[in-house]
């Protein structure tokens, strides 16, 4: 299935290489043997990462394999500096994380809209002539060449930034709720994998307010090794706030299902289980309420301890308790 949110690049960057310094004499009708007055050469472009709150996807550096900055002119008589290479500005979206293709370490990461980062600096332009001159070498006949640029592989991945994400099984209920709470239109389908990509919506509450909810594609038990769609989603949980994990009441056993979420989510990165986190128990439409009486007693009992953990029965179809998850989700995400 082709779609248009492309969360991973990898990209051949090459920034510009220096100007050359200038080796000149002052030399005018006036003056046959002037001094040194050759100029520095221009700085080569940088290759610069920008933020842009417009974008939400990768996918206009997808085909852009090669990014090649302008190389800086070279110095010129009269202490002419040579005009610097421009600039090559990748706009990307906030929560942008460049890192190493090689070595896979981390630069920088863009979350603010107009940051500016330098990914790959560009050359410098030498130093001219006029440069060298001292009371011993008074006609240096050399000047500096330009740096050369710098050729480097890089790998830009997005992690979804949002207050709170969904966490659960394929067919969780997860689009359902996203559906029912805020204006994104997700696809919904009674099939596994119908989200294969991050869908964000934002939630009015109280008063004008609102958060941003992010309904992370279904992770499945090995989804750390990469299963199902493994460690390409996961790390989208990991610029939430807060983490709602989602199990339908007709799970055979809902606090195993919640624990091999919270095991996968450990594996992958163990910070993760630091965030504060819901559950809530969906489509409660289906249950009565002597059903519902016996199962908050079972969960009461075994979510204690370690294992603790504010739970909620729903219904996105009934729209029960939607307003407390709300309720819920914004104390949690506003509690100091």
């Amino acid at each position: 299935m082709e779609t248009n949110f492309v969360d991973y690049v990898r990209i051949c960057c090459r920034s510009g290489k220096g100007g050359a310094g200038s080796v000149h004499f002052h030399r005018d009708k006036l003056t046959a043997f002037g001094g040194p007055d050759g100029g520095n050469g221009g700085r080569g472009g940088h290759i610069i990462l920008r933020g842009n709150k417009q974008f939400w996807t990768l996918i206009h550096l997808k085909y852009r394999k090669h990014i090649i900055a302008e190389a800086g002119i070279n110095g010129s008589s009269g202490n002419s500096t040579g005009k610097q290479g421009e600039d090559d500005i990748l706009d990307v979206p906030l929560g942008t994380v460049a890192r190493d293709a090689e070595t896979g370490e981390i630069h920088f990461e863009i979350t603010e809209e107009g940051q500016e980062v330098i990914l790959v600096p560009g050359g410098r332009g030498g130093l001219g002539n006029a440069n060298f001159k001292n009371s011993t070498l008074q006609s240096p006949q050399f000047a500096q060449p330009g740096e050369l640029g710098k050729t480097e592989w890089k790998v830009l991945e997005l992690k979804v930034l949002a207050d709170v994400g969904l966490v659960g099984f394929p067919n969780a209920g997860k689009s359902t709720l996203l559906s029912v709470i805020s204006a994104a239109k997700p696809e919904i389908a009674n099939y596994p994998f119908t989200t294969l990509v991050p869908n964000l919506g934002i939630v009015p509450y109280r008063d004008y307010k609102s958060f941003v909810v992010a309904d992370i594609p279904g992770i499945i038990e090995g989804a750390h090794e990469g299963k199902g769609l493994g460690l390409r989603f996961l790390r989208h949980i990991e610029r939430n706030s807060s983490l709602l994990f989602l199990v339908s009441c007709d799970s055979k056993d809902i606090v195993d299902e919640y624990k091999i979420l919270l095991n996968e989510l450990k594996k992958f990165n163990p910070e993760l289980l630091d965030k504060k986190r819901i559950l809530a128990i969906s489509k409660a439409d289906m249950m009565d309420d002597e059903l519902e009486q016996e199962m908050r007693k079972d969960l009461n009992k075994r979510l204690k301890g370690k294992n603790k953990v504010s739970f909620i029965f729903f219904s996105s179809a009934s729209q029960k308790n939607l307003q407390q998850l709300k309720d819920l989700l914004w104390q949690q995400l506003n509690d100091d």
